[in-house]
């Protein structure tokens, strides 16, 4: 590991570490104290394309970011990689096991179905997606006006007391786990964040108070061809933000332009003056679509970007290098902490890797590659029922009965040894599936997760030649940047993993990183040159 300039960040963030001698010293210096967060998460992005883009541009706002940041080459998101728990990591410091969200589409034996008014048995999809939304022809997903754009109807219920209720996203967070969107409001501080669906209002926090601007265009809104017809390839009527990355470029400026007005202390419009967030900003899905999208993704296994691919990147670096500007203009630069990471990477890197579901036409699959079967088709013929999977590069099994884990994992098993035609790499199940993911008799965690040999895909789709979800490096490996003029740039290569963002983002800030109660629980510190 390079030497961090840990000095420098203890002026910064002002350690009581620091010496007697050391703090008389620094009153003959410029410094102030960090009083915002910018915190920017990439989707997809993995640590070799920071790596390979850096090289390739050496004066980017990447470049700039590193010249004075802490590089983190061995950082690691959630398990699963999925953007919601990705996101969770970032904001609460914890992992599914504690604070119980797997996936934005899980499986939950203690709710009720939308609709159902809590009668019947309970057990149902909980789905924290555009499924929400109250109408996709409307880029905020409609509904009332100034409303959160999420349709109680579409909600999953429980009972309290005796009462039946919608489970908001930000009340499908288990034991309380809170965020720092939420500790950082509480302190009397703004917060704002913007992302892909009405959804991420999970990150309030279970209070639902955590938030106080949240911009969430939907990305899966059908708007293109109203909003932006002047787009080349032309949209068609029906087109999503994911259809073609030229398209989510265009989308993820709807965001930027909002993360730009916050650094000018106005509202998302633009229109209302509100102040400055202590923490502000957004995701981006252009990188993540671009590696995804089957003409595109990257074009050999080194991860050399295609056309597309490398667009949006440009356009990445070219928005936070807005963004770094705007903290000038508004002589914000020395007192804010840049984080840039991701939720999530993509895989396979490497689409000669690529393999399917039996069936597939996806034209970049290699002869013979559509040659996978779900692991629920091996279930379903061994007479197990499958309440519900979850499946992209990973495979989330719920069963309608927990007495047939066994039996279950007895199938999968006998699978693997033999022809393995579901390509499983590893099962977790039992004692070791409790120690990292929780108790499946909770109602909450999957049964049976399976993690598929790489480049595994459990999807037939012709549309994308890669995913996320799943555990192997091309999932799990990240950028992860944190950032200020006054840090001396270094290199920090031990493993870190993202949800020690959270508690560094509260230090910064001179908070308190005990309230995250989560990361309390898992014992979570903050990143190596913040952890005293």
């Amino acid at each position: 590991m390079n030497r961090i300039g840990k000095f420098a960040i203890a002026v910064l963030l002002g350690s009581s570490a620091l010496s007697t001698a050391a703090r008389a010293d620094d009153d003959d210096r410029d410094h102030r104290a960090i009083e915002h967060v910018l915190l920017i998460s990439v989707d997809g992005m993995h640590e070799v394309d920071l790596q390979h883009y850096v090289k390739g541009h050496p004066t980017s706002a990447f470049a700039k970011l590193l010249r004075h940041g802490l590089h983190y080459t061995n950082a690691h998101t959630s398990r699963p990689s999925d953007s919601f728990p990705g996101l969770l990591a970032f904001m609460t410091g914890a992992s599914p096991k504690t604070h119980g969200v797997f996936y934005d589409d899980t499986y939950d034996q203690t709710l009720f179905p939308p609709g159902s008014n809590c009668q019947g048995k309970p057990g149902t999809e909980a789905t924290y997606f555009e499924a929400l939304d109250y109408d996709l022809t409307k880029l905020d997903g409609g509904g009332p006006t100034n409303s959160d754009h999420i349709n109680p109807a579409n909600l999953p219920l429980r009972k309290v007391g005796g009462a039946c209720q919608p489970v908001y996203p930000h009340a499908y967070l288990k034991n309380d786990t809170t965020t720092i969107m939420e500790v950082i409001h509480e302190a009397g501080l703004r917060t704002a964040w913007s992302d892909k669906h009405p959804a991420y209002e999970i990150i309030s926090g279970p209070s639902g108070k955590g938030l106080d601007e949240l911009y969430a265009p939907e990305i899966n809104s059908t708007t293109v061809l109203a909003t932006a017809p002047q787009l080349i390839p032309a949209p068609q009527a029906g087109d999503d933000w994911t259809v073609n990355p030229v398209y989510t470029r265009y989308y993820d400026n709807l965001k930027v332009t909002a993360v730009l007005n916050w650094i000018k202390g106005l509202d998302h419009t633009g229109t209302k003056t509100v102040g400055v967030p202590a923490i502000l900003g957004m995701n981006f899905q252009a990188v993540s679509v671009g590696q995804k999208v089957t003409a595109d993704g990257y074009t050999d296994a080194k991860g050399t970007p295609s056309a597309q691919l490398e667009l949006s990147l440009d356009f990445v670096d070219s928005s936070l290098g807005q963004m770094l500007d705007q903290l000038d203009k508004q002589h914000l630069t020395k007192n804010t902490l840049v984080v840039v990471g991701a939720k999530h990477g993509q895989s396979p890197i490497d689409v000669d890797q690529l393999h399917m579901l039996k069936g597939s036409t996806n034209p970049r699959l290699l002869m013979g590659h559509a040659d996978v079967v779900d692991p629920v088709d091996l279930l379903s013929a061994g007479g197990v029922k499958v309440a519900q999977e979850t499946a992209d590069d990973v495979s989330l099994i719920w069963l309608a009965d927990h007495t047939q884990t066994a039996k279950a994992v007895g199938i999968l098993e006998n699978d693997k040894v033999l022809l393995n035609q579901a390509r499983i790499e590893k099962i977790y199940t039992g004692d070791e599936l409790e120690d990292k993911f929780g108790n499946p008799a909770q109602g909450r965690t999957p049964d049976i997760i399976i993690q598929p040999l790489h480049g595994t895909i459990y999807s037939g789709s012709s549309k994308k030649v890669s995913e996320h979800g799943g555990f192997t490096d091309d999932d799990t490996h990240v950028l992860l940047v944190v950032a200020n003029p006054g840090f001396e740039g270094a290199v920090v290569d031990e493993k870190v993993e993202n949800k020690q963002v959270a508690p560094t983002i509260l230090r910064a800030l001179h908070l308190n990183p005990n309230k995250l109660t989560g990361a309390r629980a898992e014992h979570t510190t903050a990143l190596p040159g913040f952890d005293r």
